[in-house]
């Protein structure tokens, strides 16, 4: 077991020791009595200080800003952030989970619907669009919209125009448009589930938000943060975190980042007597996934000095792997589904476009051999031999 970091402990207890200017600076967040680092911008990391004067430079222009980080890094408060920066502050901020409805639901969320566009329709309902007003809007999780509503929301970035469901007048739209995203957008258009004009449109400006793992010098400023926010709520009169507490948080990894710290500190100010143990939090997912699937990677029996020459780095032996993977999965869909494309595309839970570009990219091909009563027989990639679907 490694020893707790008690130097960046003191360290960065010491830097915390900065504190936060008073509460009348005109960007402070409204609704929170404490005032958010961030807003103050007094967080130390080079990372974070780099998202910080990217985002105060751009906030008072209107292009387009795409928000990028794992989940819980705080991309919202970012977006808050610009939007309390720009002169749109005095109109609405609006956020949409592009991830929280289906799409057709979306659809009528964003534009908004005329009465008796549909059933159920029985009287007209404006969109977020229309309610952002001259305000911003934040499209959040915007990896997970379908191709086709990308392309309704490429047609609003670029005419600034659009319809209501079941209308035909052209509305104005006004708003600035934010995005944010936990997923790689380059790879998603690589596999055709994001479109590449749209994904253009809208990286004019990106602000990659870091991990807390990669800023553990920010835990002490963040846990006294929410230590203040939170202690008078819930009747807890903790100024600040004992060490052994801080050192156990340094030492943490954080896979849920700064919403994880925020839970786990409303946790200990309303259960201080139960303490914190941190083998007690999940483990990080990729580390978990690792576990679950090594046992059945087959490991070669090399010499001490050997090393495989296909690959020059374990990052691509696993983009291999993985490749090989899906190319596996989807040859034992379209057994499955008598090669019907679009059954497949169904099962394996993607569009029919990225599975189009995924058999173009590996040369699959239908076997003339195939028997088309639907018995699983052997998929045959162009130039390579015959071989036998299997997922092991």
């Amino acid at each position: 077991m490694e020893k707790p970091n008690v130097h960046l402990a003191e360290e960065t207890r010491r830097s915390s020791d900065i504190g936060f200017p008073p509460n009348n600076r005109e960007h402070e967040e409204r609704n929170m009595s404490v005032a958010d680092p961030l807003f103050d911008g007094v967080l130390t990391s080079p990372e974070m200080m780099r998202a910080y004067r990217i985002a105060s430079l751009v906030a008072v222009t209107d292009v387009p800003v795409l928000i990028t980080g794992e989940s819980g890094v705080g991309k919202e408060v970012f977006a808050q952030f610009i939007h309390k920066l720009s002169p749109r502050v005095n109109n609405p901020l609006v956020r949409v989970n592009c991830a929280a409805l289906p799409n057709d639901l979306l659809e009528s969320e964003l534009f908004g619907y005329e009465r008796g566009a549909f059933t159920g329709a029985v009287v007209e309902k404006p969109g977020k669009f229309e309610l952002a007003g001259r305000g911003t809007i934040l499209l959040d999780e915007i990896a997970e919209m379908n191709p086709r509503l990308q392309a309704k929301l490429l047609h609003v970035l670029q005419d600034g125009e659009f319809s209501r469901l079941g209308g035909r007048r052209q509305l104005r739209a006004d708003a600035r448009v934010l995005a944010s995203t936990n997923r790689k957008l380059e790879e998603a258009v690589s596999r055709g589930e994001f479109r590449d004009d749209l994904y253009f449109r809208l990286n004019v400006i990106r602000i990659k938000v870091p991990p807390l793992r990669e800023r553990k010098q920010e835990i002490v400023l963040l846990s006294n943060h929410f230590i203040r926010k939170y202690a008078e709520k819930y009747g807890n009169p903790l100024r600040e975190l004992p060490p052994e507490i801080l050192t156990k948080f340094l030492d943490h990894d954080w896979p849920g980042n700064v919403r994880e710290l925020e839970n786990t500190i409303k946790r200990y100010l309303i259960l201080p007597h139960l303490g914190i143990e941190m083998g007690d939090f999940p483990k990080t997912p990729i580390s978990t996934a690792v576990a679950a699937i090594a046992p059945a990677i087959p490991v070669p029996n090399l010499g001490p000095n050997a090393f495989p020459a296909e690959f020059s780095s374990l990052k691509e032996a696993g983009v291999v792997a993985a490749e090989e993977a899906e190319r596996k999965l989807i040859l034992l869909a379209l057994a499955q589904t008598n090669w019907n494309r679009k059954q497949a595309a169904l099962r394996l839970n993607i569009c029919y476009k990225a599975l189009l570009n995924r058999m173009k990219k590996w040369q699959l091909r239908k076997p003339e051999s195939f028997d088309r009563r639907g018995s699983r027989h052997k998929a045959v990639a162009a130039d390579q031999p015959v071989e036998q679907v299997s997922l092991l």
